[in-house]
């Protein structure tokens, strides 16, 4: 892959056509009807409980592989990648392909954002020899193989490790499947039988929208339609830089971290990105990111280039589809080597949870700058809770794949608090997984699921809160958990003097003789039935001084639980009295409250230059809680011994030395 991003450009139509407004407004929708349609087919027909529940996307693609349009809930992180697969495919099987073939892939280095989301494309012909358009459907398989039950193995330094990877490969072959080059990939992979399901299932919906383009071709003919796939890209590319060229010209620099290199000591790891806005065009540099690391939550420059685009148009063409149209206005500089270009074999897998974040976040810190009357702080943070064994329910041991991940809390925006329990950045239309269905499906128990108090960043405008999840094995053999997460560390932070949220973590046996920290990345951690496990969401970053909050809004944090007593007055400063807890009476006693703020106003410059090993120590002895550590002194410990983290601790305060402690 290329450290350089062009899109290649839009297919030339044979007939000189000029689409009137109506015509390209109906076509325009129709496309975007038709690739909704492919969501809604598989959805109905697919085997995953995981692909049921959205975890998915789709795209019409044009002769070249430049995406034409978009499904309307489609996953962020996905939708910026399909062109790439689709111009792997054409690039692959040049001269081979034909009417009734069908091809799949999931390479993170063709293209593909990490092995489990698994790519069908469909040529689309009519008289001709070549195709006139791809259509594509991409599916997040439970399990792609691999030694970790739902192929994410954080042990895993090379992509060997991980799952089956799978380059562009023709699964039907002018119209009659492969079931041998079908059979090959699935028998590798857990639970064979309904991979096999999920592969019908797609080509199947790549089938249907197939079948509703040609109708639009046969009522409009086929110079119209490929004159309004082009038209159609040509629409956001025109708006895009329109909007591009009002914002100023120059230069913007921000960083995040991922929380560790396992093959490292200690450390946070870099992602640098620079963005500069030159008239109409914006170029993204990436240069100044760490090297990739001994573990699986790199970036490709696929994974990279489509965090860029989500960042951009969440912040500035929100009401825009993510098409190639956008993307011809987006340069992304991505060194190979780098955490946000790993080479293969690099394992990439936790990437989404990684990287892509990262870069998400960044952009938020760099559009607030731009854009400050849009400003929000950076969200929660993507992660995935997989559990795989034998499921003896019934008597009779069956395998069984239980794939969960959480809502949580959205940053603070400038004049309005974050949103709670809400989708990850990852996919905002990605709703919870249902517990009925998880439960029939498995053999888990949900035991809790709550907001978390105190888990949203403090701010004037404080960041949405995070979910905590409980859940209990109960009838299962061989069974082994496995997480895909980060921030554990790197916690999420605020923007313009608002402070962190709380640490991702999962613990075992919570509340328990037997309770373990087991952090933010693990795999194959064994479960036996009777085990519980759970784990919270951070909320997001808080937005202004918290000091600068409204007592009145505090109090009212405390009410509806969002918002303890005890930090009302640690983070802002607002001495709340409880008059009747259980009826979530209370008040503020402003004079207390007048005092408290000038003393955290005088200290908390000086509370965040302590001694880390002094906070370490506070800690140890139940002196200092972890809310304590990161938000009053901006400290990083290993939150299972308790030891300081010397070099994160140095690299976290220099972040918030740069977005939160100028500002108070």
């Amino acid at each position: 892959m290329s450290d350089e991003l062009g899109t290649t450009p839009p297919a030339t139509t044979a007939d000189d056509i000029d689409l009137d407004p109506v015509t390209f407004e109906v076509l325009r929708n129709s496309f975007s009807y038709l690739v909704d349609r492919m969501g809604a087919q598989l959805q109905r027909t697919c085997y995953s409980f995981i692909v049921y529940i959205g975890d998915f996307s789709h795209a019409l693609n044009d002769a070249d592989g430049n995406t034409v349009m978009q499904g309307s809930e489609d996953i962020a992180s996905q939708v910026g990648t399909l062109h790439l697969t689709c111009q792997s495919v054409i690039d692959h099987f040049e001269g081979d392909i034909h009417r009734g073939d069908v091809f799949l892939i999931n390479d993170p280095y063709e293209g593909s954002t990490h092995l489990p989301d698994v790519r069908v494309v469909r040529p689309v012909f009519t008289d001709g020899d070549d195709p006139i358009a791809y259509t594509q459907s991409n599916g997040h398989w439970p399990d792609v193989g691999g030694p970790t039950p739902g192929s994410f193995n954080i042990e895993a330094a090379e992509f060997h490790g991980e799952g089956l990877r799978i380059p562009p490969v023709k699964i039907r072959e002018k119209g009659v499947y492969r079931d041998d080059v079908i059979n090959l990939i699935t028998a590798n992979m857990r639970i064979s039988e309904n991979r096999i399901g999920d592969i019908k299932a797609q080509v199947k919906a790549t089938k249907v929208a197939e079948k509703r383009l040609l109708e639009l071709v046969e009522k409009y003919g086929e110079g119209t339609v490929l004159t309004a796939f082009d038209e159609t890209q040509n629409y956001v590319e025109r708006i895009a830089r329109e909007r591009i060229a009002e914002l100023p010209d120059g230069t913007w620099h921000t960083w995040d971290f991922l929380d560790s290199d396992p093959g490292k000591d200690e450390g946070l790891v870099r992602v640098d990105v620079e963005m500069t806005i030159d008239s109409d065009e914006v170029y993204y540099d990436l240069s100044g990111s760490d090297p990739y690391i001994k573990g699986f939550l790199n970036g490709t420059f696929a994974t990279t280039f489509t965090g860029v685009v989500s960042g951009l148009k969440m912040a500035v063409f929100p009401d825009l589809p993510l098409n190639s149209g956008l993307y011809n206005v987006v340069n992304v500089t991505a060194p190979e080597g780098s955490v946000v270009n790993a080479p293969e074999p690099a394992a990439v897998t936790g990437g989404v949870s990684g990287v892509f974040e990262k870069i998400m976040s960044s952009s938020f810190k760099i559009w607030a700058d731009i854009l400050p009357e849009r400003a929000m702080s950076p969200a929660f943070n993507l992660e995935y809770l997989l559990i795989g064994g034998k499921d003896t329910r019934s008597g009779s041991p069956e395998e069984f794949m239980w794939h969960d991940w959480l809502a949580g809390g959205w940053g603070g925006k400038n004049g309005e608090d974050g949103s709670s329990a809400t989708a990850p950045m990852f996919g905002a239309s990605l709703g919870v997984p249902f517990f009925e269905g998880q439960e029939r499906n498995n053999p888990m128990r949900t035991t809790a699921h709550a907001i978390v108090t105190d888990s949203g960043g403090p701010g004037k405008w404080r960041g949405g809160c995070g979910v905590y999840k409980g859940a209990e094995l109960t009838d299962a053999a061989d069974t082994v958990m496995s997480y895909s997460c980060d921030r554990g560390r790197a916690v999420v932070w605020g923007l313009n003097g608002g402070l962190p949220g709380l640490p991702h973590g999962v613990r075992l046996n919570p509340g328990t003789d037997d309770e373990e920290y087991l952090g933010t990345v693990f795999s194959n951690v064994e479960l036996e039935p009777g085990d519980t496990f759970g784990r919270p969401s951070s909320g997001g970053g808080g937005f202004g001084d918290p000091l600068e909050r409204d007592p009145e809004r505090v109090l009212s944090d405390v009410v509806q639980e969002y918002v303890s007593v005890e930090r009302a007055a640690k983070d802002y400063g607002v001495v709340v009295d409880a008059l009747d807890a259980d009826l979530g009476t209370y008040e503020i006693d402003h004079d207390a409250t007048a005092e408290k703020r000038d003393f955290v106003r005088t200290n908390r410059r000086r509370w965040m230059d302590t001694d880390p090993a002094a906070v370490a120590t506070m800690y140890r002895d139940d002196e200092a809680t972890v809310l304590d550590c990161i938000r009053q002194y901006g400290v990083v410990l290993d939150w299972k011994r308790g030891d300081v983290l010397e070099t994160s601790t140095a690299q976290y305060r220099e972040l918030l030395q740069d977005r939160t402690i100028p500002h108070w």
